[in-house]
Parts: C-alpha cells; sequence; structure tokens
C-alpha cells in the first residue's frame, strides 16, 4: 500500500513539473491555490517591462540570428518538345539497286562515312568511255596544232577539234557525277536511325534512305507568358528536367527567343538548349522547363522566427536587449529562410529559440544554440 501511494505521488509530482515547466501561463493560478508554495516553488510576478517567470527573475535567454537579406524569385515552368541539334534525311539522288549499306542501325556515323552504295557498272563504264574520248579529242588537237605551222590546216579545222576537246572533258565531268551519285554519304556527323532498306532493295531518285541526328545538343521548344518577354534573352540560365529520367535536373540556356507574342495564347515562344555529352537525351523527348527571374529583395529570417497569433504572423526582435514584437507578411518560403515584408532591419537580431516567455519589452539574454541548451537551470 505504501509503495503505490509513493509511486502516485512521484507522477502527481513529475505531471505538475512538466505542468509548470512546459504551460507557465498556469503559474499564477497554481499560485493562488497554493500548488507552488505546497511544492516550494517561488513564483515572481511579471514586472511592468514585461520580464519575469518561475524560480526566480532575470533576463530570458533566447537564441537568436540575423536578418538577412534574399530575393523573391519569379519562377516559370513550362512544358516543352526536345529535338535534336541538327537532323538530316538522307535521300538518293539516282535510281538503282542497293549493293552496300555502310552503317549500322542506331549507330553512330562521322561526315562523309558511306551510307548506301547503288550498282554502278553502267556509269564506270560511261567514265572509261569517256576517258578513251577525251584522250582521242587531245591527241587529234595536238596534231593539228603540229601542222597548223605548215600551212596544211585551216583555221577552222583546228577550231573544231578544239571544241570536240572541250566537249569530251565535259562528257568526262559528267560521267564522274554520274558515278559520284552511286556513293551516297553522310552529309553531317550523327547518329543513325533504323532504316526501311536492305541489300538488293531499289530505290528510285528523292527515297528517303537514313535520318542522321546529331544529338549533342538538344533543342527544347517551349513558351512562357508574355508578361515574361522583355525579362527573357538569349544566354540566361535555365533548369530542365527530362519525363523519361525522373529526379535528374540538367541544366542549359536559352538559345533564341521569338520575335513576336502569338496573340492566340499570349505567350511567346523561346528555344532552349541542353548539353547531351552523355548521349542520354533523345529528340522527341517531354521537358519541363524553369526559368527563374530575380524580383525584389525583402528581409529574410529563419523558418523558426515566425511567430503566429490571431492577428497574424509576426517575429520577436532583440532591440536595446528588449523584446520587440514586429507584425510581418510572409512574401516567399524558401528552404532556408522566409522572406518577409515588415519594420525588420537588415542585421537586427531575430529571436529563433525561447520564444515561449516572452512579451513586448521583456528583457531577454542572447546565447548561442549550444549554450541555450545547457542553460537549463531556467526553462525559458
Amino acid at each position: 500500500m505504501f509503495r503505490q501511494l509513493l509511486l502516485s505521488a512521484l507522477v502527481i509530482a513529475g505531471t505538475l513539473a512538466l505542468w509548470i515547466a512546459y504551460v507557465p501561463s498556469w503559474l499564477p493560478f497554481l499560485d493562488r491555490i497554493g500548488v507552488l508554495d505546497l511544492v516550494g516553488i517561488e513564483h515572481v510576478e511579471a514586472d511592468e517591462q514585461g520580464g519575469g517567470g518561475w524560480g526566480g527573475g532575470g533576463p530570458a535567454t533566447v537564441v537568436a540570428e540575423p536578418v538577412t537579406e534574399g530575393r523573391i524569385d519569379d519562377r516559370v515552368a513550362a512544358i516543352g518538345d526536345g529535338r535534336a541539334r541538327r537532323g538530316v534525311d538522307v535521300r538518293s539522288d539516282a535510281t538503282g539497286q542497293v549493293v552496300e549499306i555502310g552503317f549500322a542501325p542506331g549507330g553512330r556515323v562521322e561526315e562523309g562515312g558511306l551510307i548506301v552504295r547503288l550498282d554502278d557498272e553502267a556509269e564506270r563504264i560511261a567514265l572509261e568511255r569517256a576517258e578513251l574520248m577525251l584522250a582521242d579529242a587531245r591527241e587529234d588537237v595536238e596534231r593539228l596544232e603540229r601542222l597548223a605551222g605548215t600551212g596544211s590546216v585551216t583555221e577552222v579545222r583546228l577550231r573544231e577539234a578544239e571544241l570536240a576537246l572541250r566537249q569530251a572533258e565535259l562528257a568526262l565531268r559528267q560521267a564522274e557525277y554520274d558515278l559520284s551519285q552511286r556513293t551516297i554519304r553522310a552529309p553531317i556527323a550523327g547518329w543513325t536511325g533504323v532504316p526501311d532498306i536492305e541489300e538488293g532493295d531499289r530505290v528510285t531518285s528523292g527515297d528517303v534512305l537514313v535520318t542522321i541526328t546529331d544529338r549533342s545538343e538538344i533543342l527544347i521548344d517551349f513558351r512562357v507568358p508574355e508578361r515574361v518577354a522583355s525579362r527573357i534573352e538569349a544566354g540566361m540560365p535555365l533548369e530542365a528536367r527530362a519525363l523519361a529520367l525522373p529526379g535528374r535536373t540538367l541544366e542549359g540556356e536559352v538559345h533564341a527567343v521569338d520575335a513576336t507574342v502569338d496573340r492566340a495564347s499570349r505567350t511567346l515562344r523561346v528555344q532552349g538548349r541542353l548539353p547531351n555529352e552523355a548521349d542520354l537525351l533523345r529528340a522527341g523527348m517531354a521537358f519541363e522547363v524553369a526559368l527563374s527571374f530575380p524580383g525584389e529583395t525583402l528581409p529574410a529570417v529563419d523558418p523558426l522566427a515566425v511567430q503566429w497569433s490571431g492577428d497574424g504572423a509576426y517575429v520577436w526582435t532583440v532591440r536595446d536587449g528588449a523584446a520587440v514584437r514586429v507584425p510581418v507578411a510572409i512574401r516567399q518560403r524558401n528552404a532556408e529562410s522566409v522572406l518577409v515584408e515588415g519594420e525588420l532591419e537588415i542585421g537586427e537580431m531575430v529571436v529563433t529559440e525561447g520564444v515561449q516567455n516572452l512579451r513586448p519589452g521583456a528583457e531577454v539574454r542572447i546565447a548561442e544554440p549550444r549554450a541555450a541548451l545547457e542553460a537549463g537551470a531556467r526553462p525559458l
């Protein structure tokens, strides 16, 4: 029985101690009903400066941080479509049968690399014939020039031979060109798609053989509201997130800005540019693009400093060693600070810990966070 009474007394005492420590507003009531006298605690009424407490008077110990300066970020987000830096549809300028394919589907080709070779037997025969005709015409001109000095060749005959030599030279150039058209090479370096042709297929002039894309950079077309049209310019940074790569943020820049605002949507077309050294991005991907514009400068305080009452948000500042309650309006919340509007000066101290017993005009002592924890002799 005695143990049960002792245990009950200890529980009641512990509950009372916690009550006194964490609900100081009940101290006057407990003092009036004699509970504080019963447990041997002296309650000191708040003086006209708003200080006071229990277990003795003196300034309240608080932790405070200086007011800093921050900027409101005006952030614009949009969804855009990505495309390769360059893309070329390689077409055939000739008709013929495919005898060789010089690239791997989905592989990389260098500029000038072989794409397709068509059958070229007829063109090679034409080239040899043109070479023979040129050699014959050149010998004819040289022979007539030697005879012209003897007067046995007329000037008209010599000019006819020179014209035939010129025509033979042109015929050779045409034969060389026709032969070159049987070999199609890559106009740019890049990655090939999956072709629809195989060796042995017959292609005609104008058929697309393969598409080559240079995706060393990805261009993103997106639109922004016209309210930021005067603030956006080429070269400004942007952030992008590919919907196919969740959790990865990519950094790029604005590549180009359109000259006119679309009347129907009241938006401006913008083109962004993203580097793609790791080759993770593909043309056609969807991107979420974000642009940040610096806004006005406002006081920034620690999020722990912001308190709430029926009248709205406020902070406690320390001015001349006393607590001052300053109403504020929250303009922007960040991870490490809150931008507010209020009568705050950059550099003045705002209370972040120990606000429980503060009253307007209460005397305070600023301590470091560790010192405030060690100052447990008198709870705040």
